[in-house]
């Protein structure tokens, strides 16, 4: 079964913090979605059963080799549309952040392909 884009979310949140904290566990990732702990615990039984991440006995989730996969690339793709949408488009920052935020679960392969070829150095 393919992962939803809360799926994306919920993973690309669980990265993002990694990279803040090092270390992350169910409640920071309540804390930094706005969501309470019991919908942040339903979501991480779902990831840890679908075999996206693990979940060490003192709490601190662990991704798997296909979480970490789909996790930096939705990273990449956040990134780079905000980039794009920032310095091709002349977007204000907070609007190219919501923008990508909402693009990167539905951009196509081949969009995403041509938008990092425009953001290329020529």
């Amino acid at each position: 079964m393919p992962l939803l884009e809360s799926g994306e979310m919920y993973l690309e949140t669980i990265l993002e913090l990694r990279e803040e904290k090092g270390k992350v566990r169910s409640i920071d990732v309540a804390t930094k979605m706005g969501f309470s702990k019991a919908s942040i615990s339903r979501a991480m039984g779902i990831l840890k059963k679908d075999k996206y991440i693990t979940i060490e006995p003192d709490g601190e989730i662990l991704f798997t080799d296909a979480g970490l996969k789909i996790a930096s690339g939705v990273f990449e793709r956040h990134k780079t549309l905000t980039r794009f949408f920032v310095d091709k488009l002349d977007i204000p920052e907070d609007i190219a952040e919501k923008d990508a935020c909402r693009i990167e679960h539905i951009i196509s392969p081949e969009t995403f392909a041509g938008i990092k070829r425009a953001l290329k150095p020529k």
